[in-house]
């Protein structure tokens, strides 16, 4: 296999030396995403270069992708190989145990497109996934991946009042890193049992990929680049632009106005703007509705590469981490907060668990200081440090 031109993964080295991997059955924790340096299926690739991979196990969205927002698998077995999958989406690493304990495997390998941001929910399957391990006495091998963005880490860590599977752990809101990194962060300092780790590393440049969407509503890098920000909107009565050609980037709900726009355009965030819009989604909040509402665009900084003129509008090549994507999300949900206090803001929670929002922030302390009327660096502050990550 050649690597010319292409950034080389954990799996790419894999497959040139399938000893890294010794013996054994193997559970393969992974989705579509998870492709080779050419974008052949990963599983296939290993199947082929001899690895006894004995079933596969998906995370959310299945392990095709097709699944939207807590949805799991929708097929019990890969048409490709014949291989069982198993449905790992919403099982904790308890309730995994009899799942990897009946499927009869000696070790798991993971193998996952990440995107750098702590409720982005693959993180979590892989820690549940290497918890029941360690319990079972089952090796893990993560193959790892360039991180799709080269960022710098971002945000508060988590409540443990608020832990949940969109942050079992302090892990920073944006931390950017490898899930190398994160498994070997876990396994240092946050499991009960010993764990047989292995780490096949990627020597190839963070940001290099090309982009396979891991997730439907993960399109394109300049979404990968905003939801940590626009993310939180997840935890509000606005629409995210699910439904959309443009989820994350889009959102609004039918009683907002051209002035929601015009006050974001005021507050001349640096690396942004934003366009007044208007969408109807297919499906998600609002689906069906017209929705009056905003897209942001990342945007040159003055003389960067890619400026586009007086407009400072990003092209092709966007300087996708010359903003603060947390910044931008305080921004929009604390302005729709001023405009319309009639409005409901913030998105019902379940029976018995704290408010969404919570969940995704890691703290009661963003809904809290919006509705004290706080900055940014305020509810930042005030917030639960991070862990450290271990690179």
């Amino acid at each position: 296999m050649s690597f010319a031109s292409h950034p080389i993964t954990g799996l790419d080295l894999l497959l040139t030396d399938p000893a890294l991997v010794r013996g054994g059955r193997a559970g393969l924790l992974t989705h579509f995403a998870a492709v080779t340096s050419d974008l052949s299926r990963g599983v296939d690739a290993l199947v082929d270069a001899g690895v006894d991979v004995r079933c596969l196990i998906s995370p959310e969205h299945g392990y095709w992708g097709t699944g939207q927002a807590g949805d799991g698998q929708d097929e019990d077995r890969d048409r490709a190989t014949g291989l069982p999958v198993l449905d790992a989406y919403g099982l904790d690493s308890e309730a995994l145990e009899p799942l990897l304990a009946d499927a009869g495997v000696d070790r798991v390998v993971v193998d996952l497109q990440d995107i750098g941001c702590r409720f982005y929910t693959y993180m979590w399957s892989m820690v549940d996934v290497m918890g029941a391990c360690a319990r079972l006495g089952l090796p893990v091998t993560v193959l790892d991946r360039p991180a799709p963005l080269a960022t710098t880490v971002l945000g508060p860590g988590v409540d443990p009042s608020c832990a949940s599977f969109v942050g079992r752990l302090g892990v920073p809101l944006r931390h950017g890193a490898r899930l190398g990194d994160i498994a070997r962060t876990i396994a240092a300092g946050h499991l009960d049992e010993t764990l047989d780790l292995q780490i096949i590393e990627a020597p190839g440049v963070d940001g290099a990929a090309p982009w396979v969407a891991p997730s439907p509503n993960m399109p394109t890098l300049t979404t990968v680049a905003l939801y940590p920000g626009t993310g939180l909107l997840e935890g509000t009565a606005l629409s995210e632009g699910r439904g959309t050609t443009r989820p994350f980037e889009l959102f609004g709900a039918p009683w907002c106005g051209p002035e929601l726009t015009a006050h974001l355009r005021e507050l001349e965030l640096p690396g942004v703007r934003f366009r007044e819009a208007n969408y109807r989604p297919t499906h998600s909040t609002f689906a069906g509705e017209r929705v009056h509402g905003v897209q942001v665009h990342p945007a040159a900084q003055e003389g960067s590469v890619g400026s586009a003129g007086a407009a400072g509008l990003a092209g092709p090549e966007a300087p996708l981490e010359n903003f603060d994507p947390l910044r931008v999300g305080h921004a929009i949900i604390a302005t729709v907060a001023a405009l319309y206090p009639d409005q409901p803001l913030w998105r019902e929670p379940a029976p018995g668990r704290p408010e969404f929002i919570d969940l995704l922030w890691g703290s009661s302390v963003l809904r809290e200081g919006i509705a004290d009327g706080a900055s940014f660096e305020e509810i930042l502050a005030a917030s639960p440090a991070p862990i450290e990550l271990l690179g």
